[in-house]
């Protein structure tokens, strides 16, 4: 009886708890200047000023009405937008994520709906689990089915942020790799009596790769925006994480005048990031020879116990 009443006051408090937590990051409260600071960064960046600057967009068209999202969709969509407008209340900028999504070519809306839509299973994948569990003889207390359910809704909420890093991180290394054999390419073109913007456009127009498609956009949008173009690599490095085209943007404004000092600037950075990718390829190698070493350390003491098994259980037995 004592246990029963335990269960129900600590049951009770953690669910108090939940109901709190989530009054306090739903209902405005007074922000401290970092957060209001960052609320205010993340309104310029998407074109706004503030709530008030909210405009609704025009009718859709006769076309756009015939290729009308169902219902599902429309919803997934709608808790997207929600989502990422109180992230954007609360100052939450998550800027790496942010960063990871812009590399991949996904929207952070997209992304927040994915989550939403995630944590909605795990609501259901608990109790279901439950379900079987107890069908076969396992647990019998009504309180497994609530934990279940919030554990999984919290796993399954944060199990694409996981994917995100991961898919990231192997094309952020792709995109430094297209960077170094670009930066060898605008030497080359500097080399041959072109000017650096002339250069940084023909370099990038060599292929058609997703990397080379993202610096020529981030150049043609240069001449429309007013920047130079290595303002727009920095940007653009800045947009997905790269910290070579930050540094790259940065020298590039140092030595811009000096065309000797720009093609030295080049090589030399294009080098440097080749030994660099070489080391991790030679690091990745290592680990990957310990975890086979280990591997087949395992399957020698897995048959040395299968031969030495018969033989001990005989002795022991005498």
């Amino acid at each position: 009886m004592n246990s029963d009443i335990t269960t129900a006051v600590v049951v009770g408090a953690v669910f108090g708890l939940g109901v709190y937590a989530a009054v306090r990051a739903l209902m405005p409260t007074r922000r401290s200047p970092v957060a209001t600071v960052a609320r205010i960064d993340a309104l310029r960046h998407r074109g706004g000023t503030g709530p008030a600057s909210y405009v609704p967009t025009s009718a859709p068209s006769a076309a756009e009405g015939a290729k009308k999202p169902g219902r599902l969709a429309e919803a997934q969509r709608r808790s997207g937008e929600w989502l990422a407008e109180l992230y954007l209340q609360r100052g939450w900028e998550q800027r790496s994520l942010r960063a990871d999504l812009a590399l991949l070519d996904r929207t952070w809306e997209s992304f927040l709906a994915g989550k939403v839509v995630l944590a909605a299973a795990g609501l259901f994948f608990g109790p279901f689990l439950f379900s079987l569990g107890w069908l076969i003889g396992f647990g019998v207390s009504p309180v497994v089915p609530v934990w279940l359910a919030l554990v999984f809704a919290g796993v399954f909420f944060f199990l694409p942020d996981l994917e995100v890093r991961r898919d990231a991180k192997a094309r952020r290394r792709d995109f430094r790799r297209v960077v170094a054999a670009y930066l060898d390419l605008v030497a080359m073109s500097l080399a041959g009596g072109r000017g650096l913007p002339e250069a940084l456009k023909a370099a990038a127009e060599v292929s058609d790769g997703w990397a080379l498609r993202r610096i020529r956009t981030a150049l043609a949008d240069a001449r429309i925006t007013g920047l130079t173009q290595w303002q727009a690599l920095g940007k653009l490095g800045d947009e997905v994480g790269v910290d070579e085209l930050k540094d790259l943007s940065a020298s590039l404004a140092l030595v811009a005048d000096d065309g000797a000092k720009v093609r030295a600037s080049l090589s030399a950075r294009s080098e440097t990031m080749r030994h660099r990718e070489l080391a991790e390829i030679e690091g990745s190698a290592g680990e990957k020879s310990q975890s086979m070493l280990i591997a087949q350390l395992l399957l020698c003491l897995g048959f040395l116990i299968f031969l030495i098994y018969p033989a001990g259980m005989r002795v022991f037995s005498a």
